[in-house]
């Protein structure tokens, strides 16, 4: 089982990047500790489930096929800061690097999703500060554990609704399916963002080349 909430406003981005093959998308992913970032990766990369890890941080490279087109993820696995003050910190450096966000809480630990909450206002600011296009989905993990369950899926959604995020929850540990619905909707998520953003420029570029040839008085 998945649940999903996906954001308001879709864009056709049938055409985006239509002439190239492959397409590279830089995805960070956030949360406390022991929520099962690393888990999420690695079930992406690997299919498996590897439940145990040491503090590392680490940015890992694959290849995936989504619509027939090679896409390169690069997952930027990153550490929470220890510091309760400064749970939802994300560095200037990752913000500027990456296209998208998973930012990712335990069901059973309701400290976590309060650290989601504080990246998902960081994110925004940062989005105004730097006109940043990065899109950002909210992953409740550990849904295997519903008699351990302290955040409601219906936190999870409003949350994600104010925010104008994805939401997903998953169980890394029982299913790759969903984990890999994750990463190919926060792609979509970006590909549909680059297209919004290339588009106005290239409308304004067609309605001054016909304001060219038919806004010209006659002469004749």
């Amino acid at each position: 089982m998945v649940a999903q909430v996906k954001p308001r406003i879709r864009y056709s981005s049938k055409t985006m990047e239509g002439n190239q093959q492959k397409v590279e998308a830089n995805v960070l992913l956030l949360g406390a500790e022991n929520v099962g970032k690393s888990a999420l990766t690695v079930r992406f990369l690997t299919r498996r489930f590897i439940g145990e890890y040491g503090d590392i941080e680490s940015i890992y490279s694959h290849t995936d096929k989504i619509d027939g087109r090679d896409i390169c993820f690069n997952i930027w696995d990153s550490l929470c800061s220890q510091n309760g003050e400064e749970s939802g910190y994300i560095s200037d450096r990752q913000l500027q690097w990456a296209d998208g966000y998973i930012l990712v809480y335990s069901i059973c630990d309701r400290a976590s999703f309060n650290v989601v909450r504080q990246q998902v206002q960081c994110i925004r600011q940062a989005k105004q500060k730097l006109a940043s296009t990065a899109q950002t989905i909210i992953v409740g993990n550990k849904r295997d554990l519903q008699h351990r369950r302290t955040v409601s899926s219906e936190e999870g959604r409003l949350l994600a609704l104010s925010a104008d995020c994805g939401f997903f929850e998953v169980s890394a540990a029982e299913t790759y399916h969903s984990v890999l619905m994750v990463f190919h909707e926060l792609f979509e998520l970006i590909r549909e963002a680059r297209a919004l953003k290339k588009g106005p420029a290239g409308f304004k570029g067609i309605v001054r080349s016909m304001s060219s040839v038919f806004g010209r008085k006659r002469t004749e």
